[in-house]
């Protein structure tokens, strides 16, 4: 990841990635005993249960990773811009985290195949909440939106994006890990993000923190 990652990348994605599990994580602890609301619609128990698009939705995490790598490498600015917008888009989402805690009923998995047996595996790992907005739809929304200026991916990578990211969304309710509110909030919130870092150049929180933490290294080496 050394070779991978710029130097000037690094501690925006560590501080985006420790922010992230805590949005997730910690809610949960504050909303254990609190109502939680269903927010599917009638369109959500028309939709089948297709327990292979959970190659899909696992493989979304793959997407992540390439995804900010890409953005990272692009530039500098590009980097700061689009991680700052994505903390950005976790403040949103620890919003609705704790004032509008969601939750959904998901099937029982009975089949034996090797979808149905990760579907279960999924399950386990990932209760049924914190689903509004779908950080997964953000995540995968905010990989694509962020490189599509990038000069390093190419035209042929960026479509492909596009369609996977698509993809993504479908995956998160064919497997019931989502409704279809919690995908169009999650991209709305990756918007928000980005409409917001780019408004009030938030990108230069990091620029000062990457610049410290250089002043502070020479100081030691002096």
């Amino acid at each position: 990841m050394g070779k991978l990652v710029p130097r000037y990348a690094r501690l925006p994605l560590l501080t985006v990635l420790v922010f992230n599990c805590s949005v997730y994580w910690l809610p949960r602890l504050v909303t254990s005993g609190a109502v939680h609301y269903d927010l599917s619609l009638r369109l959500d128990d028309a939709i089948p249960f297709v327990p292979a698009f959970i190659v899909i939705y696992v493989l979304a995490y793959v997407q992540w990773v390439v995804g900010y790598v890409i953005i990272s490498r692009d530039s500098e600015e590009r980097c700061y811009r689009v991680l700052s917008g994505e903390f950005i888009s976790k403040l949103v989402c620890l919003l609705f985290f704790l004032l509008l805690p969601t939750a959904m009923e998901r099937p029982e998995v009975t089949g034996t195949d090797l979808f149905s047996r990760l579907t279960a595996l999924i399950y386990s790992l990932d209760t049924p909440d914190n689903l509004f907005p779908s950080i997964h739809c953000l995540e995968s929304w905010l990989c694509f939106r962020g490189m599509l200026g990038a000069k390093n991916a190419g035209r042929g990578y960026k479509l492909f994006s596009l369609v996977f990211t698509l993809l993504v969304f479908a995956s998160t309710v064919l497997v019931k890990q989502h409704v279809v509110v919690d995908i169009i909030a999650g991209v709305a919130s990756a918007e928000l993000g980005q409409l917001a870092a780019r408004r009030f150049g938030t990108g230069r929180i990091f620029e000062r923190l990457n610049a410290g933490r250089v002043g502070k290294t020479n100081e030691k080496a002096n």
